[in-house]
């Protein structure tokens, strides 16, 4: 099932306190970069985030799942109505996450 526009506005929505924030539609699914790296996506109308310290530290019983068959577990982020705790998220993962990777020419 892909993830539909509605959801992926909304959590937009809820993470526009933070700077920077873009989406790549994926095979009917989105991609979600703070400042160019990727933090997670949505997935079947799911935000997944990627299990850095930082993240596992906030959510510390979040439930790990698969964004999509083949892939490695995410994080389920079930607060998605705070956006003080998004924000405080994604800042947090900011540090742990790889640089976006160069383009070959």
């Amino acid at each position: 099932m892909a993830s539909s526009k509605d959801y992926l506005e909304y959590i937009l929505d809820q993470l526009s306190e933070l700077d920077d924030i873009s989406y790549r539609a994926m095979m009917g699914e989105y991609i979600i970069y703070y400042h160019g790296k990727v933090v997670g996506g949505i997935y079947d109308d799911r935000f997944l985030v990627k299990p850095v310290k930082a993240a596992m530290a906030m959510m510390p019983d979040a439930e790990m799942e698969l964004p999509y068959e083949g892939a490695k577990e995410m994080l389920l982020v079930d607060d998605v109505e705070n956006r003080e705790f998004l924000r405080e998220l994604l800042e947090a993962m900011y540090l742990e996450l790889p640089a976006p990777k160069k383009k070959k020419q």
